[in-house]
């Protein structure tokens, strides 16, 4: 099967890779059924020698995503993460128009990956997003209740690492992602698969900025967003 994910950046301590929406990074309790992961197939481009995943993103979250190919490198990068030393920018398309930039500074309650701890009382973590808006488009299109349907794509930026951030957060200031099944709105994610021929997370890791663990070099690796999601930064380009 050919390998869905593409090398951005590799050096002999690092590997990092574009991963398509939809693929998990690595198994998971909660879909015990799937035999496909961004860890085989980075393993793969790394000659069949094992490697470390640095962050997750995710299932349905395209992007930059990072693999160290050592344990030692990977103990690194993962104690740069914990100290807040490596930046992460994402874009996303949004329902509504959001201010021109802005900050979203609200907790969130962590999300157990084990369904069975749902019940538990889980703790409340600080969590911090930025963002700034890129374009807006209003569609000559009724879906909720106003004669027209206003979007914008904007790019955030994480200062805090809490499962679903960004989709949370953006749910929090009344301005969901796109194709989020859990998070957003039905109407405009239905709308959204239907325009475009298929239903997708307008969710995409495009950036990050890193000091190297071993060389001390800034390390910048970018991506665009895959095509399924440039198909719809066109809906920006038409008003």
């Amino acid at each position: 099967m050919l390998n869905p994910l593409f090398e951005i950046y590799s050096d002999q301590w690092l590997l990092a890779v574009h991963k398509p929406s939809g693929l998990l990074v690595h198994r998971s309790p909660i879909d015990k059924h799937e035999t496909e992961f961004a860890l085989q197939y980075a393993r793969e481009l790394n000659g069949g020698q094992h490697v470390y995943p640095i962050h997750r993103l995710d299932r349905p979250t395209s992007g930059v995503l990072l693999f160290a190919r050592d344990p030692d490198t990977a103990r690194l990068m993962g104690q740069a993460m914990m100290a807040g030393e490596v930046s992460k920018t994402y874009q996303a398309v949004v329902r509504g128009w959001t201010p021109e930039s802005g900050v979203i500074d609200h907790p969130l309650k962590e999300e157990p990956e084990d369904r069975r701890l749902k019940g538990q009382e889980q703790p409340v973590r600080e969590a911090l997003t930025h963002y700034r808006r890129l374009a807006t488009s209003e569609l000559p299109v009724e879906i909720e209740r106003y004669p027209t349907s206003r979007y914008s794509w904007i790019e955030l930026y994480p200062k805090t690492g809490r499962k679903h951030q960004l989709r949370r957060h953006m749910k929090h200031i009344n301005h969901p992602i796109i194709g989020d099944a859990n998070h957003g709105r039905g109407r405009h994610n239905r709308y959204f698969a239907e325009r475009f021929g298929q239903g997708r997370l307008l969710l995409a890791a495009t950036e990050l900025h890193f000091q190297h663990p071993v060389t001390g070099e800034p390390v910048v690796l970018k991506t665009p967003p895959e095509q399924s999601f440039q198909d719809v930064l066109t809906l920006f380009s038409q008003t």
